[in-house]
């Protein structure tokens, strides 16, 4: 069985978590299987852009602690460092915009894994959940880097140490996520928008992707010079000069990602 589905929708790749009799909990075949999904979507020219859903009523329910307690299982650490940061750094370094379309529960690694996505989306009837509290691990999968630089300090504190659910609309006003679309209308309002993305001047998108992840770590110096240096890298560009072109011809651009 297939708990990866990828399906190309025009530019925009819609990679789909499909365990949903278990709210898409995570095993090691799926978290594999994701890394390959991540890995085509990346290679493919013709993909300009990348959605992660979930089938079913959950997006991710974490991992999935069968696993974990089978004591022929594959254990905590190797689960951390093979199945999870592997997809946390894959996201982080594919130079296209990836969206989490959170389309029902995000809980401990689905959470963190939502929100290391460059922009994360929901359902009205979704929510996220720093579950690993409730049963005494640490936050993993990114969720101690992220989350307090979304929403501070004090917040991620309280929400990882309580393990307290957080409605989508919620979220949004902490600055979590992103937005908000509603539950009958949910996909298609997340397909527009992936669209609009995909039909932007992505390559420009994944040098500022770039940028950004070098501002986690980087001083303002630091930071000006490697504007600097993609600034120059983006004025290289066709979509450069189809926008600037566009621009003066009043027309609508055509961007190609290149």
């Amino acid at each position: 069985m297939s708990f990866i589905l990828s399906e190309l929708h025009n530019k925009v790749m819609v990679i789909t978590l499909n365990r949903a009799d278990k709210f898409n909990s995570f095993n090691r075949e799926m978290a594999l299987q994701l890394h390959g999904a991540l890995d085509e979507a990346e290679a493919n020219k013709a993909v300009r852009a990348i959605v992660l859903t979930g089938t079913g009523k959950a997006f991710c329910a974490g991992q999935d602690l069968a696993e974990v307690t089978d004591p022929n299982g594959p254990g905590i650490s190797r689960i951390v460092t093979e199945h999870y940061n592997p997809i946390i750094l894959r996201i982080r370094k594919i130079e296209k915009p990836i969206i989490a379309a959170v389309n029902g529960v995000a809980a401990g690694a689905g959470a963190n894994i939502a929100l290391a996505c460059d922009i994360v989306t929901a359902t009205q009837s979704a929510s996220f959940i720093q579950a690993f509290s409730k049963i005494g691990l640490i936050p993993d999968s990114g969720g101690t880097f992220f989350l307090p630089r979304l929403i501070g300090l004090q917040m991620a504190s309280a929400l990882m140490m309580t393990g307290d659910k957080v409605s989508a609309e919620d979220a949004k006003q902490m600055g979590m996520i992103y937005k908000v679309f509603a539950n009958d209308t949910f996909m298609q309002d997340v397909m527009n928008f992936a669209d609009t993305l995909a039909d932007m001047p992505t390559k420009g998108l994944g040098l500022t992707k770039r940028l950004l992840n070098e501002s986690l770590f980087n001083n303002l110096e630091k930071q000006l010079v490697g504007e600097d240096r993609e600034q120059l890298a983006a004025a290289n560009t066709y979509d450069y000069n189809e926008g600037v072109s566009a621009f003066l011809e009043k027309r609508k651009p055509e961007f190609k990602g290149e």
